[in-house]
């Protein structure tokens, strides 16, 4: 039951928007994003690291015998799982990942594509599969936040459908 969480936990931090091609219709997959960056994207360079998740509906996700739901995701992660990053680098790659510095973290991996921001909207590219999502960013441009509708499954297995916002703040 907690690995099954996890995964769906994996998913929400990822914020899956996906399309992908396919190639038995014969779409091709997109070219990987390049050229300069605009003014607009610069202020993504760096690495990000998960600050928030915060649900408008309670949800319980934690094995922990008690039923005790919270519109706080991020408090019911483990370490591993508020260790998620996005870098993002000039050159256009990124990496989104969990940070290896936790002993036991279980399914720990990391993902590379390209990226380009274009007004609000955040498209990520990797091996044929283009993510759109739409950030907003703090008045200071320290942290950036995006939101959708997610079915949350709890730890007893059942579901909640809900919006959930993560948060994402720049390593100094």
């Amino acid at each position: 039951m907690k690995k099954n969480a996890f995964r769906c936990l994996v998913a929400l931090v990822t914020g899956i928007f996906i399309t992908s091609c396919n190639s038995d219709d014969g779409a091709s997959c997109p070219g990987d994003f390049t050229g300069a960056l605009t003014a607009n994207e610069q202020k993504l360079i760096g690495t990000w690291t998960l600050s928030a998740i915060v649900a408008m509906e309670e949800v319980d996700i934690t094995d922990d015998g008690e039923d005790n739901p919270s519109n706080n995701i991020y408090a019911q992660y483990s370490d591993c799982q508020k260790s998620t990053f996005y870098t993002f680098n000039s050159d256009r790659t990124y990496q989104i990942g969990q940070s290896q510095s936790f002993e036991d973290c279980e399914n720990v991996l990391t993902t590379e594509g390209t990226w380009q921001l274009s007004s609000q909207t955040l498209g990520l590219l990797r091996n044929c599969i283009l993510q759109n999502i739409v950030i907003n960013f703090s008045a200071d441009e320290t942290t950036f936040y995006f939101s959708d509708n997610y079915t949350v499954t709890e730890v007893d297995g059942n579901t909640v459908q809900t919006d959930i916002t993560f948060t994402y703040t720049i390593v100094p």
